[in-house]
Parts: C-alpha cells; structure tokens; sequence
C-alpha cells in the first residue's frame, strides 16, 4: 500500500485515522497483522475456519474502538494481539465439550503460516520448560491464572512473575534490531 517504508505510516498513526473512519487505515494494519494474529489463532484454535472468523472479528473490534487506543498504555501491535487474543479465548469457552468424529481426526489440516512459526519457536525456544508449559496453558489453551495455579500446585503470585518473565524473554528474543520488539 505505501511504495517508500520511510513515509510509512506508524502503526499508532493508522489507528488514529482509523479512529477517523480511514478504511485505508485498517486495510493496511489488516496487511502487516493479519498473519501474526492468524498463526496465534491457529496454535489455540487449530482450525481455520475458527481462526479466520475470530480474526476477522478481532479486526472488527479493533474499527469499532479504535479510539479508544491509548499509545501510553500499549504499542498498537500489542492492543491488536490483545483483541484477538481475547477472542480466541472466547471461542475456546465458547465451544462444546464433544469429542471429534473419525473424519474429522483424518482431515488434512491447512499448511501452517512459515513466518508465524518461526517466530512463535523462536519466542518459546528462549524459556525454559517450566515457563513454556505456562505460556502454552495460558495463552494457547487459555487457563486463567487461578487455573493455572491449581493445575501447576504453585502459588498464584508465583505463577504472575513467571509468566510475566517468560513474556520478557519472549520479547528480548524476537528483538527485531530495529529497537522494537514484535510483541
């Protein structure tokens, strides 16, 4: 959409004129986000039809309360990761408990997005085991912090600071050179 990367607008600046009612705007966060929240979907949801709908109304969401986003709180990558990532967590309440009919377990599956799980075993290869069974209970299987507490036997607050360390070493470890951090 934008020829020079120099004069391209900043994530934060396309929610503001999304904000404005810039469909352009969304269009083009919609082109740089679109794969990311996609290869999250797809790691907790594991269909695509379920991962293409909960995008799209993460996308949805984030039109609709565009101006509600506050860059002092969070970088716009961050708050779009949020939105979906809550999304996907509704979908994941929201289904029935009922086991897979036979055809379904022989389904070929959609081929995985090459990117998106580069980054991703990237981002969890940095932790430890400890670390990475809490991040994939959490944020691919959507246990809340109590849940966790109780599945793991350790105490809640111990369950928030390594949570909240294993997401600092994620970071660091997607670093992209350019001073900013992918998630």
């Amino acid at each position: 959409m934008f020829a020079d990367p120099t004069t391209e607008p900043t994530d934060e600046t396309l929610l503001r004129q999304m904000a404005g009612g810039d469909e352009a705007a969304l269009l083009e966060l919609h082109r740089r986000y679109v794969r990311l929240l996609s290869a999250l979907g797809y790691r907790m949801l594991r269909q695509r039809e379920d991962v293409d709908a909960c995008v799209q109304d993460a996308f949805f969401n984030a039109w609709r309360h565009a101006g509600r986003f506050d860059p002092s709180r969070a970088r716009a990558k961050t708050w779009l990761v949020s939105i979906a990532h809550h999304r996907f967590l509704q979908h994941l309440r929201d289904r029935p408990d009922v086991a897979l009919e036979l055809e379904d377990w022989d389904t070929p599956t959609p081929a995985p997005d090459h990117e998106g799980r580069l980054l991703a075993g990237r981002a969890l290869g940095v932790l430890d085991p400890a670390q990475r069974e809490l991040i994939e209970l959490a944020y691919y299987r959507g246990h809340s912090h109590s849940e966790l507490a109780a599945l793991t036997g350790l105490p809640l607050g111990t369950v928030k600071s390594r949570l909240r360390s294993a997401l600092e070493r994620m970071r660091g470890a997607l670093h992209t050179g350019k001073g900013e951090h992918p998630l």
